[in-house]
């Protein structure tokens, strides 16, 4: 392990009292006072962020724009613009989330939260070998994992801040509502937790670039996708489950889905399996496609070296 990753991983605040570290802890003195809101206002300042964002923040609204053009092809150029403006509002929301699943107890939400498919998750765990919840990178994304942990115990896996001082909010706050709050590298600790008959929420549907991947459809568009989702499945016996988060139109209120696992996973193939997972994910990215990081350069890794870059423009 790297000295800055070892760095980034001190989750000791006694580290953080010098100066320099003064305008990230007013900027987390913020989202802890902006997280006593009524959740009607915050989602209001969530609309109105993510709608600054789509007015000034012209690369990633970029970016979006390609990928919602490349997924959603039967919607018209206007209906598909509407679609990126609305999944800005649906991101700044979660940005906004980002200090209830830290600062807030999600009991305060139990009440708001449904909960489907839960018993697919029991009747894995009943066989011993651990679980692997295949989740994404949806804009509920913290607070959907720390509503999560009402109702199972379980790790997770994450890419540490590039804030070191943020990096260990964020993980003394996730290591209170789950079990540990792996590196996203660390595959021993992955396979050691599953091993344990442990939960671990793993997320797959982003570029990692050209090593160890295959170019499964995501959305019909060939996108490089990572193969370790078959290794695991394969060293430890776990069970493959997708879930997914997302809030529910028009009221405050959050949904999580457990669906059944994966059948026949792994296949041996790891085309196949890639297929699978992203034919999942995009599944449950169409209950509520707004509500998904499409800011994120999905397809920027290519199947050839001399493809043409799809995002060329937001450089």
């Amino acid at each position: 392990m790297s000295k800055r990753r070892k760095k980034t991983r001190d989750t000791r605040y006694s580290r953080y009292w010098q100066p320099r570290w003064w305008p990230t802890w007013l900027l987390i003195g913020l989202m802890w006072l902006l997280a006593r809101l009524p959740l009607r206002l915050q989602w209001a300042l969530g609309k109105l962020l993510g709608e600054l964002a789509y007015r000034l923040i012209p690369r990633r609204r970029h970016i979006a724009e390609i990928n919602i053009r490349l997924c959603f092809p039967e919607l018209s150029p206007r209906e598909q613009q509407a679609l990126v403006r609305k999944s800005f509002h649906s991101n700044g929301i979660g940005i906004m989330e980002i200090g209830l699943a830290w600062f807030r107890n999600p009991e305060r939400f139990r009440s708001i939260t449904r909960v489907h498919g839960l018993d697919h998750l029991q009747a894995a765990l009943d066989r011993g070998n651990g679980v692997l919840l295949l989740g994404g990178h949806y804009s509920t994304l913290d607070l959907g994992g720390s509503l999560v942990s009402l109702y199972i115990d379980a790790d997770v896996m994450q890419r540490d801040h590039n804030n070191p001082l943020l990096n260990a909010v964020m993980t003394r706050a996730r290591e209170r509502r789950y079990g540990v709050a792996l590196d996203s590298k660390d595959l021993r600790g992955l396979l050691k937790r599953l091993k344990q008959n442990r939960t671990v929420w793993y997320a797959t549907d982003q570029d990692y670039g050209r090593k160890g991947i295959v170019f499964a459809p995501f959305f019909d568009v060939p996108a490089g996708t990572i193969t370790a989702t078959s290794r695991i499945a394969e060293r430890s016996g776990c069970a493959v489950i997708p879930f997914s988060h997302f809030r529910q139109p028009g009221r405050p209120g959050y949904d999580i889905h457990f669906l059944p696992p994966l059948a026949n996973f792994p296949s041996g193939d790891d085309l196949a399996d890639a297929t699978l997972v992203n034919h999942t994910i995009e599944q449950e990215i169409r209950r509520h496609p707004d509500q998904y990081l499409w800011m994120h350069r999905r397809f920027k890794t290519r199947p050839s070296a001399t493809d043409p870059d799809l995002y060329k423009d937001s450089a």
